[in-house]
């Protein structure tokens, strides 16, 4: 089939790899290059930097409709999306033969939005997926081609769970293309209760020891992806709080006393620091504080000359 490609980030090459390993890939559409870095240079996004090494041609308009004639002079049997990060319109969809597939990071309808994964983990569910379906004027409302489920382990974070769903994503996208290309379209509404998942807003960024266990371990993991979680930490010989970025957490059995909020109760140099919570306890496992690299929490904890029986402090 002749496509055109609609993508930009890192987690969009492997599906622009697969489109281009059987078929005809007519264009690949992307953002336009963003300062990034120190020095705010302009960068260009993944999908174009790969898209040379494949012999493509990209193009990279402000509005996607501003390309709309040149999209329709490809002739294209369909285009594949992949969080190509701008709303399309009516016209730019009208400019192939089949329509827009896109890979969405949910089991639709659930999750529709830019944050699938971060809130499958804040959410602290045990199944996620992808599906692909065929784009409409709606957030994520169209007709389904396929989708796949896979578990989510407890302790997965949200790179973790994003590279697996593009392993399962570009599975699911050879199949649909096969499908596609022998007649096989299918155009199934969605069902069911839909839920919504915007970007995660800041607020849910800044962690303290109010929160359950679950609660703060699930927002650690699902916001590894951004923006990052921390504590505001009291600390020996500072006026102002020590904010720290947690790294890594893990779930310990057991419950929690309102009094053991931030104790320190246990340090283990291969697993980190237990420390108790309004409901729960928490592992904190790896850190990083503001201006330095990470760190083991033990070693984090050692710096402070804390011990066991001490407790860490979070300040509003």
């Amino acid at each position: 089939m002749r496509l055109l490609f609609f993508g930009s980030p890192e987690e969009a090459v492997p599906f622009l790899e697969e489109c281009a390993r059987g078929h005809e890939v007519a264009a690949v559409i992307t953002r336009p290059d963003r300062p990034s870095g120190r020095g705010l240079r302009l960068g260009p996004p993944p999908v174009k930097s790969a898209a040379p090494r494949l012999g493509l041609g990209v193009l990279q308009p402000l509005d996607p409709q501003e390309a709309d004639q040149e999209l329709k002079a490809f002739a294209a049997d369909m285009a594949v999306v992949v969080a190509y990060g701008r709303i399309l319109k009516p016209s730019t969809l009208s400019s192939t033969k089949h329509g827009f597939l896109n890979v969405h990071f949910s089991l639709l309808p659930h999750w529709r939005g830019a944050a699938p994964v971060a809130w499958t983990l804040l959410r602290g569910e045990g199944r996620a997926g992808v599906t692909l379906f065929w784009i409409d004027d709606g957030l994520d409302t169209g007709p389904i081609q396929r989708k796949a489920a896979l578990d989510v382990p407890q302790e997965e974070d949200a790179p973790s769970l994003t590279a697996r769903l593009v392993g399962l994503g570009v599975a699911e996208l050879g199949s649909a293309l096969r499908d596609i290309s022998e007649g096989r379209i299918r155009r199934e509404p969605q069902s069911g209760e839909p839920t919504r998942a915007p970007k995660p807003d800041m607020s849910l960024a800044e962690l303290d020891f109010d929160l359950s266990a679950a609660e703060l371990h699930n927002r650690v993991r699902a916001l590894q992806g951004g923006p990052k979680p921390y504590l505001r930490l009291k600390a020996p010989g500072r006026e102002s709080p020590l904010r720290v970025a947690v790294l890594k957490t893990a779930l310990e059995e057991g419950g929690g006393l309102p009094d053991q909020k931030g104790l320190v109760l246990r340090v283990e140099g291969g697993r980190g620091i237990l420390i108790g919570l309004r409901s729960g306890r928490l592992w904190l496992r790896q850190v990083q504080p503001e201006g330095k690299k990470p760190v083991s929490a033990a070693d984090f904890l050692n710096g402070l000359r804390m011990k066991p029986g001490g407790r860490l402090e979070t300040v509003p």
